[in-house]
């Protein structure tokens, strides 16, 4: 059961909903409206919503701003072979931002989702880095 909910504002929610359960291992929750749905994978809810789909995560707010996708916020994910996770998504026409990086906890790489909002992948050296029973 999920414990922690993380929104992301997407163009299309359909294309994110593929994106997610057949790229990175979400499992579709709901999807009650063409403008909104949750994902799970593991402890982590996955809300779509789209930009002035509203009332909700998506609808503009009192100034009239309205929400968009992209930015350089982002969840993780643990993998247990980054390459190789990496070769596979590139391969399917994901796009990547950057390089592999090697960090302190661990090696990271970002991926994008359909609407351009950044998804972490990353496999850690050190234990204290990693997520409980993931990866």
């Amino acid at each position: 059961m999920a414990t922690v909910s993380v929104r992301y504002i997407v163009h299309d929610v359909d294309a994110a909903i593929a994106f997610y359960t057949g790229r990175l291992g979400f499992t579709e929750r709901m999807h009650p409206a063409p403008t909104f749905a949750m994902l799970d994978r593991g402890d982590l809810r996955l809300v779509l919503s789209a930009p002035g789909g509203g009332p909700g995560g998506g609808a503009a707010t009192a100034d009239g701003r309205v929400p968009e996708p992209g930015g350089w916020n982002r969840f993780a994910i643990e993998v247990s072979d980054l390459p190789a996770v990496a070769a596979e998504l590139r391969a399917a026409g994901v796009p990547v931002r950057g390089d592999l990086v090697h960090g302190v906890g661990g090696d990271q790489l970002l991926v994008e989702d359909p609407s351009g909002n950044p998804v972490e992948l990353f496999a850690p050296t050190r234990d204290e880095a990693r997520l409980s029973g993931e990866g």
